[in-house]
């Protein structure tokens, strides 16, 4: 246990929260630098993407189309063998690194994630580059880590710091590069966390900003407040928006289980999307890639209904059928298109049969985009902060708010669980390490509801052995002692062991749950 004091009491004390502040800073500017690099040539890959398959007008130029796939194929199957950690998003695999479950090795992963992930665009994968992009930033942070006399503590923080630069740099969104750093990677809005992520994500989206420009992302211009009719039309939105991420997340499962009973090598699997991408891009071009093009002509209103109802359906199988298999790439900027797609699809019918005007239409595009977010990652903020950022917007921050929030409600409610969540279960089953030794570091706030809240030190058994080692109660800072009684509001640090870091998590959600589910689920109080 004084192991446990002394090291984390070196990250708050003798190193100093600035020390980790300036860890920060170079993390995400380490992370910015291969994120935007890949946002340039998935760029370029996609443009090439778009000219060969257009060159395919005559039998030959068919089986050359197809064998070139196949090749593409053959490679990113290989590279997947060679090193299973690329496959996917990525997003998992970074989770599974902060919590202390993987330590991966980070330039190999970082190489052969970059070339397999533009290899997919390349072949017309409707995946995107945002979980990627996470995965490059977090590996590229570890390398650094690396290179620098760190705890690890903070090599933790530089992984998440790292993830955060990169994805503000691929959306050019550094609130929302921050807010998805806390809310998804690092699970806790810690104070600690705070600043260092922020100032990563600035320090990425300063360098993204200068190879593309400082324009949003999409740049939607959103429509004036539409009153109380046009608040119910988008609370019904979000309704929508949470059965279709519960489909949506159950869907993916299925197919990845499905995948994984084909009696075909794991990295054949990724043949599959490629060769069906050159059945889709002969007779329906526009489900291939991530779908940056379908947004842009939503907002245009070049798809009636039934268009997009169709199209809908098709990007929603296709996208899913590439990311299930394995192939490098994500499902972050296709779930955004699909929820673009459906919230087009919510505002034809409310123009149609509410009559509301047609400039509110792109209202309901970027409605559906974080509703559909926050249905299927369940983190309503992030996708809020998302596409406010992405739009260039705050016009419609009340209505996105209730879309988001109902959606996620309502998944909640049919029992779907985060898909990031479900993911990082597949994989630490498939590639879970051995625990290592060392020591960990949590920041808790006591909330009102809390177990905790009025209980001196002296009678919180906490588990594992962990202990209390810093106490900050507004802008004072308290030296804990058994009698020291916590309040509402207090942020206290703990020091555990690695070993014992899933039964803090643990003992700290359920000191936070509401009574009732206290008492069925067995809270703190019942602990050892």
């Amino acid at each position: 246990m004084a192991r446990n004091r002394q090291s984390a009491e070196s990250v708050l004390r003798r190193r100093g929260y600035h020390r980790l502040l300036g860890l920060g800073l170079l993390a995400g500017i380490c992370g910015g630098v291969p994120a935007v690099a890949y946002r340039f040539v998935l760029t370029w890959a996609d443009r090439a993407r778009v000219f060969l398959f257009s060159l395919a007008d005559s039998p030959l130029r068919i089986v050359l189309l197809f064998l070139g796939l196949l090749l593409l194929g053959l490679i990113v199957g290989r590279l997947v063998k060679g090193e299973p950690l690329i496959s996917g998003s990525g997003i998992p695999q970074v989770k599974a690194q902060v919590l202390g479950k993987l330590t991966p090795p980070w330039c190999r992963v970082l190489v052969k994630k970059f070339i397999g992930g533009a290899l997919c665009i390349l072949g017309g994968l409707a995946l995107g580059r945002e979980g990627p992009s996470i995965q490059l930033g977090a590996m590229a942070a570890q390398g650094l880590s690396g290179k620098l006399p760190c705890s690890q503590v903070e090599r933790r923080y530089m992984v998440t710091c790292g993830a955060c630069g990169a994805l503000a740099a691929a959306f050019n969104a550094p609130l929302a590069g921050m807010m998805f750093g806390l809310e998804e990677i690092h699970k806790n809005f810690s104070a600690f966390a705070l600043l260092p992520t922020l100032i990563a994500a600035i320090a990425a989206d300063l360098i993204s900003k200068a190879f593309f420009g400082t324009s949003a992302v999409l740049s939607l211009g959103l429509a004036e407040p539409v009153g109380y009719m046009g608040y119910l039309l988008f609370a019904a939105t979000g309704v929508l928006m949470g059965l279709l991420g519960t489909l949506y997340n159950k869907t993916l499962l299925s197919l990845q289980r499905g995948y994984k009973k084909l009696p075909i090598p794991a990295w054949c699997r990724v043949l599959i999307p490629f060769l069906l991408a050159g059945v889709v891009g002969l007779l329906w071009p526009v489900l291939l890639g991530p779908g940056n093009n379908v947004i842009q002509a939503l907002n245009a209103g070049e798809y009636i209904l039934s268009a997009t109802l169709l199209l809908l359906a098709g990007k929603f199988l296709f996208s899913l059928i590439c990311f299930s298999s394995g192939a490098p790439g994500g499902i972050f900027f296709p779930m955004l298109v699909l929820g673009a797609l459906a919230g087009s699809a919510c505002g034809h019918v409310a123009i149609l049969a509410f009559g509301l005007p047609a400039s509110c239409m792109v209202d309901f595009v970027v409605l559906g985009m974080a509703g559909l977010f926050a249905g299927i990652v369940r983190a309503p903020i992030t996708g809020i902060v998302l596409v406010l950022e992405m739009s260039g917007s705050l016009t419609q921050l009340a209505g996105i708010a209730i879309c988001a929030c109902l959606a996620t409600l309502i998944a909640n409610l049919l029992g779907s669980k985060p898909i990031y969540e479900s993911l990082l279960e597949n994989l630490l089953h498939d590639h879970a390490e051995p625990v290592s030794q060392g020591n960990d570091l949590f920041s808790y706030a006591i909330p009102l509801e809390s177990v905790l809240a009025g209980k001196a030190l002296k009678d919180i058994r906490l588990p594992g052995g962990s202990l209390v080692i810093a106490i900050v109660r507004g802008t004072e800072s308290l030296i804990p002692h058994g009698d020291t009684v916590l309040e509402p509001g207090d942020l206290i640090s703990i020091a555990c062991s690695v070993q014992n870091a899933d039964q803090l998590r643990h003992y700290l959600r359920h000191a936070s749950a509401p009574r009732s589910d206290r008492s069925n689920g067995g809270g703190p109080s019942r602990h050892p």
